[in-house]
């Protein structure tokens, strides 16, 4: 019936027929929109999805290469809807946090307590680092906490690469030594 004659409006359509554009329209929109509504499930994206799938149709009218059969014709309109559907649901962004919400959030930063922690553990630290030889703690030091390299210590420190490795490796066997003591109760 009305579906019988798509093909021959999507020929004429190619040739950039507005009549038998507008027929097309009126034919299938109702059930374009149908299937737009069903896979983005809302109603303002489904009607701009609407319009920019007639809008390939009418470019893409030349390429359908059907057998003249207009229920092959609507399943290629129909398939141009589906997938366009399909490629706005992938472009959508998930939603945004607003900046007045952002600014909201609570600091998380350390509370005092942890403050009070980290400075008992530094002293610590520093308290093992005086018990090492002097140039042993300062090469420590340079490594971890400035961040220099075993081959600028070595050659601030005018020794051999791998005699630099050994001086900081004993020297953390040493501090690590020094912490667990700390750390552990006193027996008597």
């Amino acid at each position: 019936m009305e579906r019988e004659d798509i093909a021959d409006l999507l020929g004429r359509v190619s040739l950039r027929d507005r009549a038998a554009f507008s027929l097309i329209y009126q034919r299938c929109s109702a059930k374009l929109f149908a299937i737009c509504i069903r896979i983005l499930k809302d109603r303002n994206d489904a009607e701009e999805a609407l319009q920019d799938i007639f809008v390939k149709i009418w470019q893409k009218a030349g390429s359908y290469a059907g057998n003249g059969d207009g229920a092959n014709a609507f399943a290629w309109i129909a398939a141009i809807a589906r997938y366009h559907c399909i490629d706005r649901l992938r472009q959508r962004k998930p939603p945004t946090v607003e900046l007045d919400v952002a600014t909201e959030l609570p600091d998380l930063g350390p509370d005092p307590e942890h403050h009070a922690i980290l400075r008992s553990e530094g002293a610590r630290i520093d308290s093992c680092l005086e018990a090492l030889d002097p140039d042993r703690a300062q090469a420590v030091r340079q490594a971890y906490v400035e961040g220099m390299s075993y081959q600028e210590l070595a050659e601030r420190f005018a020794v051999p690469l791998n005699t630099m490795r050994t001086w900081l490796r004993r020297s953390l066997l040493k501090l690590r030594e020094c912490m667990d003591g700390n750390a552990r109760p006193e027996q008597g």
